[in-house]
């Protein structure tokens, strides 16, 4: 293996801290959604739950077949007590956005020099790309077709 196996392990830690937060972060938003689309919504939130939970697990094992210790931390959670299904849609993004920049990093890290880490971030790349359009699609307006920008503030 031609790459540095440290900066690949701290990146699976920062991913698995990632993915973990926003374990936590799609359960406390699974509670707090009320209104006529309550089911549906807690539904798909309870989903991005689970699959970061399989991702940050994944991200471990990895960790360990490089000979690292998987980190006992948890990235950063946002508290803004402010729960209307946009500004969660909102939040989501900016969440996923930071998971697809971890991915590509180690994309780039390890290209040509470790067909597993390569053929791993390429797939969760791909699967967050989903996710955030997933997330960009919601919050468009309907009859919308134009990608959601965020307001700049």
């Amino acid at each position: 293996m031609d790459f540095d196996k440290d900066k690949a392990i701290a990146l699976l830690n920062r991913i698995m801290e990632l993915e973990l937060a926003g374990v936590v972060r799609y359960t406390h938003y699974s509670l707090m959604v009320f209104g006529y689309n309550r089911i549906p919504v807690v539904e798909w939130l309870k989903k991005q739950a689970e699959e970061g939970l399989l991702h940050a697990h994944r991200a471990g094992e990895l960790v360990t077949l490089l000979g690292g210790y998987p980190s006992l931390g948890i990235g950063s959670l946002l508290e803004t007590h402010v729960h209307d299904i946009g500004d969660i849609l909102r939040e989501s993004l900016e969440h996923e956005n930071q998971s697809l920049t971890a991915y590509y990093e180690l994309l780039e890290l390890t290209q040509g020099k470790s067909v597993l880490l390569e053929d791993y971030a390429r797939g969760l790349v791909v699967e967050e790309e989903m996710h955030a359009d997933e997330v960009n699609k919601m919050l468009r307006r309907t009859g919308k077709t134009g990608v959601y920008e965020t307001p700049k503030s």
